[in-house]
């Protein structure tokens, strides 16, 4: 959606005269970013009876119809899309205006929404993030730990953790850190099946692997830059599942080393690095945050921790050799 108000024209729902209540443009823009009732819901905090009730009265006080309703969720009608984009703009409006005025004299407070990568949240930030909770008591934090891309526009997160720079939009990104990814196995596995010498040995073995149309980013294709001929023959969308699966004694499987070396040890379930001078990939984390939002104490302060746990990891995401 354009950044500059939509000229009214004769199409536009037109503003009524007193009875137009702005705090309804909140359940307004959460429906439409969500699709369902349900979810704008949750996200808001409220019963879904008092989303449906103030979009009613959000849309009789224009006296349009904002939304199509199907079996699907909540479509956007001409009439709504107009009202997205001036909603959007008033919103940020509202976040400029708290960032300026009120992050400065008000404690850091409120929820902030982190999205970021299954292996990257689960097994790194994770065991961090309880030191932000101590250091701001009034922060409430939710971790969204999962393998997908995030949309801060749609408010699907305050902050993203993405493995690429975004190519457009009113984001705000910085480089987080690189991080070194190697092939592993379980220590059993290769106690049954023999150590692995070559890249050519590969391919008599079971490779664990992404399922090919949920590789939700190109960074995650591994497998072409392993060796060819590599038999993927358990799949999964999370990389937290590979983990536990090579931990099994399923196969080998390219892992990050923040996760890899975590499970090093003497038993059979321990990991051991497979290859590790002739395979090693490099890959980076990237943080993002909205234009709007990345001056809000909350998210600023969460981005700025995030951005110490990873300088200070930096042994473990970027391990030597």
């Amino acid at each position: 959606m354009p950044d500059h108000p939509i000229p009214p024209n004769d199409a536009s729902p037109a503003l009524p005269q007193g009875d137009f209540d702005w705090s309804d443009l909140r359940f307004f823009l959460a429906v439409a970013r969500a699709g369902r009732l349900t979810v704008a819901a949750a996200r808001l905090g409220v019963e879904h009876s008092t989303v449906s009730r103030r979009i009613a009265a959000l849309e009789n006080s224009f006296s349009a119809k904002l939304f199509d309703r199907s079996p699907r969720g909540y479509g956007l009608t001409a009439a709504g899309e107009r009202l997205l984009a001036a909603a959007e703009n008033m919103e940020s409006l509202a976040l400029a205006a708290q960032g300026a005025i009120g992050g400065a004299d008000l404690g850091v407070a409120g929820t902030v929404r982190i999205g970021v990568p299954d292996g990257f949240g689960t097994l790194f930030l994770a065991p961090r993030i309880g030191e932000l909770a101590r250091q701001h008591p009034d922060l409430d934090i939710q971790l969204l730990a999962m393998p997908r891309l995030f949309s801060l526009s749609r408010r699907e997160a305050d902050i993203a953790i993405s493995l690429s720079r975004p190519a457009a939009g009113r984001l705000h990104a910085r480089k987080l850190c690189d991080y070194r990814l190697r092939l592993y196995a379980a220590r059993g596995y290769l106690a049954r099946h023999g150590e692995i010498t070559s890249r050519a040995q590969l391919s008599s073995h079971p490779f664990i692997g992404y399922v090919d149309e949920l590789i939700y980013a190109p960074e995650l294709d591994y497998a072409p830059q392993v060796a060819r001929d590599l038999r993927i023959r358990i799949k999964s969308s999370s990389l937290v599942a590979q983990l536990f699966a090579t931990r099994g004694g399923a196969g080998v499987c390219v892992l990050p080393c923040f996760m890899g070396d975590l499970f090093a040890g003497p038993d059979e379930t321990a990991l051991v690095p497979v290859l590790p001078q002739e395979v090693s990939l490099t890959r980076s984390f990237w943080l993002i945050t909205h234009s709007d939002m990345r001056d809000l104490a909350r998210v600023r302060v969460a981005a700025e921790f995030i951005v110490e746990v990873a300088q200070k990891g930096r042994h473990l995401l970027m391990p030597a050799g």
